[in-house]
C-alpha cells in the first residue's frame, strides 16, 4: 500500500490488546473476539491499516518493558492470523526486539510513539524495508510525546532553546534520530506531558503544513483529543462531530493517514479533505511540483529541507491585505512606495483598497513609514501578522 499526495488519504484503526487502554471499545484480550472487532468494525468500515497496542500509552500508567510486551504479543499475532479482511497491520511499540519479532511473526510496519528514542528501530524498520510512524517524542523510552523534556540545550543550542517555540520543538524531535525512507512522521496531539497545553495543540493544527518540510507523510491521532473537544465544550462520547471536522482540515492541509477509533465516518471525512486540497503536480521531463505553502513559515521548512537560503523564504508567499478609510495622501504614499518595496497597491473605486506583498515586502514598506501616524500603526500591525 502507498502512502503519499497521489494516494487517498489512508485510514488507521485501532486495536488495543492493552487491559490499560482508556477507550474500551477497542479492547481485547481475546483473539477471536479480537478478530471480529477488526474485520467488522475496522476493515468493513473503511480501515487501510490496523494499528495494534499492546499497552496503554496513557503517561498514569507503567511503562511495560520489552519482555512484558512480548508476553502480550501472542495474542496480537493469534488476531491478525485469524482476520479475514485485507489490511496493512501496524504494531505500536517502543522497543526493537518488539519490532522485529512481530515483523517476523507477520506484522506489516511498525508505530514508534517514543521516536527512535530506541536507537536501533530505525535499523530494524530499514533491515525489513517496512513503513514506520514516528512520534514527535525526546530520547526517552518512557516520556512518549514529551518534547519539551528533550534537552534543546545540549542537542542544538542555549539560545536555540531559549527562542524555539512549541512547533518548533515538535519539528526538530521529529528529526532527531534521523528518518528512514519509508518514515511516516507524527507531531504527536494529545496531553503527553503536563508542559503540553491545549493551546500548543491548537497551534501545532495550525502550522500543520510545516511538517510537510521533512519531506515524509504526516500522520495524525486527533480523534476526540481534547484541544478539539473544549472548542465545542463537548464530552469525549460527544466529540465526533469536532473531530469529523478537524479531520477534514487535517487532510486538507496536508496530513496523509488519520489514526481514529471511529474509522466509517472517519474515511468519508478524509474524503472530503482530500477533495478540496491544492492540486498538485509532477509531470514532465524535469520533476515539477507546486507545494502547498501559505506561510513563510512553512516555507522556510522547505528551504531548508533542499538546502536553499532561508531568507528567500520572506519572498516566497504573498499576503493580501484589505485596506479601508485612507486618505487621498495616504493613498498616494501606497501608489508610490508599495511598488519600491516589491509590493502592489490596488486602489478600489470605494472605500476599500488591497496591499498585496511578500512579507519581506511589506515588512519593508512598514519600515518606511512614521509609525506614529495612522497609516504607519496600521503597516506595523500588518507586519506584526506576517509572523
Amino acid at each position: 500500500m502507498r502512502i503519499g499526495d497521489d494516494q487517498p488519504p489512508r485510514i488507521m484503526g485501532v486495536l488495543n490488546v492493552s487491559r490499560e487502554s482508556p477507550y474500551d471499545p477497542s479492547v481485547y484480550d481475546d483473539p477471536g473476539e479480537a478478530a471480529e472487532y477488526v474485520d467488522r468494525e475496522l476493515i468493513d468500515q473503511g480501515a487501510d491499516i490496523v494499528d495494534v497496542g499492546l499497552e496503554s500509552a496513557n503517561k498514569r500508567f507503567e511503562v511495560l518493558s520489552a519482555e512484558e510486551e512480548l508476553d502480550r504479543l501472542d495474542v496480537a499475532i493469534d488476531t491478525i492470523e485469524s482476520v479475514s479482511g485485507d489490511a496493512v497491520f501496524s504494531i505500536e511499540t517502543r522497543y526493537h526486539e518488539v519490532a522485529e519479532e512481530a515483523l517476523n511473526r507477520g506484522f506489516d510496519m511498525v508505530n514508534d510513539i517514543c521516536g527512535f528514542a530506541d536507537p536501533k528501530m530505525a535499523e530494524v524498520c530499514e533491515e525489513y524495508d517496512v513503513a514506520v510512524a514516528k512520534m514527535a517524542s525526546p530520547p526517552d523510552l518512557e516520556r512518549p510525546g514529551a518534547v519539551e523534556e528533550t534537552p534543546w540545550a545540549q542537542r542544538r543550542s542555549p539560545e536555540w532553546a531559549r527562542q524555539a517555540e512549541y512547533v518548533d520543538q515538535v519539528y526538530e524531535a521529529l528529526k532527531q534520530n534521523g528518518l528512514t525512507d519509508k518514515t511516516i512522521v507524527d507531531p504527536a496531539f494529545g496531553g503527553w506531558s503536563k508542559a503540553q497545553t491545549i493551546e500548543d495543540d491548537r497551534e501545532t493544527f495550525r502550522r500543520l503544513r510545516e511538517f510537510r518540510g521533512l519531506g515524509r507523510p504526516i500522520l495524525v491521532s486527533i480523534n476526540r483529543k481534547n484541544f478539539l473537544r473544549t472548542i465545542a465544550d463537548r464530552s469525549t462520547e460527544e466529540a465526533l462531530p469536532v473531530s469529523l471536522a478537524a479531520t477534514s482540515m487535517a487532510v486538507e492541509r496536508g496530513a496523509h493517514v488519520i489514526r481514529t477509533h471511529d474509522v466509517a465516518e472517519t474515511r468519508d471525512a478524509a474524503l472530503v479533505g482530500s477533495a478540496f486540497t491544492r492540486e498538485r503536480i509532477d509531470d514532465g521531463a524535469i520533476d515539477v511540483e507546486e507545494l502547498d505553502v501559505t506561510t513563510e513559515g512553512e516555507a522556510r521548512r522547505h528551504c531548508e529541507r533542499v538546502g536553499a537560503d532561508e531568507t528567500a523564504a520572506a519572498r516566497s508567499v504573498v499576503r493580501v491585505f484589505e485596506l479601508g478609510g485612507l486618505a487621498p495622501t495616504q493613498r498616494d504614499w501606497l501608489d508610490t512606495h508599495a511598488p519600491a518595496h516589491g509590493g502592489v497597491y490596488a486602489p478600489g473605486d470605494s472605500d476599500s483598497d488591497l496591499l498585496i506583498g511578500s512579507p519581506a515586502a511589506l515588512r519593508a514598506l512598514a519600515t518606511d513609514v512614521d509609525e506614529a501616524n495612522v497609516l504607519g500603526e496600521a503597516l506595523a500591525t500588518i507586519a506584526d501578522r506576517l509572523d
